[in-house]
Formats: C-alpha cells, sequence, structure tokens
C-alpha cells in the first residue's frame, strides 16, 4: 500500500470518530458494537421528537381514563333516573288509585246517603260526600301529573307537579299553625255553629245533618252539643231526640231525664281525638314525608330534563 492510499484510509477512519488525545499521541476509537437497536444517543433533534411522543402518548392515556370515568359516572346516573323515573311511576300510579277510590266512596255517599254527614248549618255543602269527592279529585290530577310527567320526562308537567303539590304542603301548614293559634276562637265558633244546626234537626231537606247527629250521639253515648239541655230550645219542651236515650226505642226521649245520656258531644269528640292523637300525628307526618319525597323526586328530574336539553340543544 502507497503513502498516499494510506493517509487517504486514516483521513476516511477520522472521519467517522474523531480522535482523542492520549499520552500525548492522537488514537482513533472505533464505535462499539451494537447488535439489534443502537445503544448511542441520537442527535438533540430526535431526543426532542422523542420526548415530545411521550407526552402525547400520556395525554391521550389520562384523555381515555377521563373519558371512561366519564361513561362509568354516566351509566350510573342513567340507572339512578331510571329507578328514580319508575319509583315516581309506582307512586303516583298508587296516589292516582287511592284518588279513584276516595272518589268512588264520595259520589257513593253523595247518590245514596245524600248530605251525609253535614253538621254544620252554615256550610250545608260541607258533607262527608262533598269533601270526598273534592279531595278524591284533586288527588287524581296531582297523581295523573306526576305519573305522565315522569314517564315522559315533561318539564312542563314536572313542574307543575311540583307546584301544586308544594302549594298543597304550605297550606296544610298553614293550616296546622292557624288551627293551634287561633284554637279558642275555633272551639267558641264551632260550638255555636253546631247548636245552629240542632234548629234543622229533622227538618225537610235536612236528612245529612238529622243522620249525622243520630250517629254521633249513638257511637259517642252523647246528647247535644254542651249539654243534652240544648235540645229543649230546638224541641221548646223537655225532650231530646231518641239517639240520646241509654237504650234506644222510639219515643224514648219523651221520658225520664235519668235514661238519657247526658256528656256533651263537642267534649267526647275532642276526647276521642286526644286519644288518637298520636295515630293523627303519625299520619300527619307520613303524610308529609310522602309530599316531601315527591317534591324531592320531581325536582331531580325537572333539573335532568333541563340538562339533557341543554346538552342536546
Amino acid at each position: 500500500m502507497s503513502f498516499r492510499q494510506r493517509a487517504e484510509e486514516e483521513d476516511a477512519l477520522a472521519q467517522v470518530q474523531p480522535a482523542s488525545e492520549h499520552c500525548g499521541e492522537f488514537e482513533y476509537k472505533r464505535p462499539p458494537f451494537a447488535f439489534g437497536f443502537h445503544t448511542t444517543k441520537g442527535p438533540q433533534t430526535s431526543k426532542g421528537r422523542y420526548a415530545q411522543g411521550k407526552k402525547y402518548v400520556v395525554f391521550y392515556l389520562d384523555l381515555s381514563f377521563i373519558f371512561l370515568l366519564e361513561l362509568r359516572r354516566c351509566r350510573m346516573a342513567e340507572g339512578c333516573m331510571m329507578a328514580l323515573r319508575y319509583g315516581m311511576v309506582f307512586f303516583n300510579l298508587l296516589f292516582w288509585l287511592g284518588g279513584c277510590g276516595i272518589l268512588g266512596v264520595g259520589v257513593w255517599l253523595s247518590v245514596t246517603q245524600g248530605n251525609f254527614a253535614t253538621l254544620s248549618s252554615s256550610l250545608p255543602s260541607l258533607s262527608a260526600a262533598n269533601l270526598l269527592i273534592a279531595v278524591g279529585t284533586i288527588i287524581m290530577v296531582i297523581g295523573c301529573l306526576g305519573c305522565v310527567g315522569a314517564v315522559k320526562e315533561s318539564r312542563p308537567l314536572l313542574l307543575t307537579f311540583f307546584i301544586l303539590l308544594l302549594l298543597i304542603f304550605f297550606l296544610e301548614i298553614l293550616s296546622i299553625m292557624l288551627f293551634f293559634i287561633y284554637q279558642d276562637e275555633i272551639d267558641h265558633y264551632a260550638q255555636r255553629d253546631l247548636k245552629k244546626g240542632l234548629q234543622l234537626f229533622g227538618t225537610e231537606g235536612n236528612v245529612g245533618l238529622t243522620n249525622a247527629w243520630m250517629i254521633v250521639q249513638t257511637d259517642f253515648r252523647c246528647c247535644g252539643v254542651t249539654n243534652h239541655t240544648d235540645w229543649f230550645e230546638v224541641y221548646n219542651a223537655s225532650r231530646v231526640p231518641d239517639s240520646c236515650c241509654l237504650e234506644y226505642s222510639d219515643n224514648c226521649g219523651l221520658d225520664n231525664p235519668g235514661t238519657w245520656w247526658t256528656a256533651p258531644c263537642y267534649e267526647r269528640v275532642k276526647d276521642w281525638l286526644n286519644e288518637n292523637l298520636v295515630a293523627l300525628w303519625i299520619f300527619a307526618l307520613c303524610t308529609a314525608l310522602t309530599q316531601i319525597l315527591g317534591l324531592v323526586f320531581s325536582m331531580t328530574m325537572f333539573c335532568q330534563a333541563v340538562k339533557v336539553e341543554t346538552f342536546y340543544a
């Protein structure tokens, strides 16, 4: 090999691997042997691209994880809403059926018994039949609104159901508060009105009032509003209806006063209410709890319907 060829070969090796100084002499380092992947670091541009690609991979993994969490949460929310919808439908269906039953009883009393259980002379329309018809109709309307609104997830129906139920709830609370505040005035007015109703006992067109007084005096073993002498002003004589007798018989109210009930009916009814006060409070609390649950469920479904419509808008 000539000197010129050897010099050209050394120049070519120098371009592949730079020389390093060792002990005052220059030696050439051969690149290390690598099998498969290169063990030496690439250029700076390659390292930048590798880091950027790694960031993209991490970002995509985080995004996929968040998507899976949101999907799972949406499925859980959808399941909860489905259970809430079925609960609303079942509750309002029972509510509607109960209203139908109350309305049916009221219509039956109105057709067969007339103005049954009318005690007030100033409010003759306030009979048991009319009260049952009114209450049954209101319950049916509210139950129908809630049931249809839950099935169709209709915002107007759910909002109407919520407003009506909230209005009834506030009216009930207001009535209870006014009753306890004006309890003495209510007692005085009720006794005076009931005494006026005695004047209509047995007259034509007041079958409901007559039947109501006969049932109350027989079941509670009482006579008159505040005393059995309340009937003396009605008959203008010392006599009472036959339902005031200890042992019922025709014209027994004309006999000796010793055979009459003397307890006042107003106080007897109040005592009966006080004895069953716990049951009445339990019934009131259950009714209030049912109404509160209906308010919460209906407003929850209404808000969910608003979110869905806003999302797809």
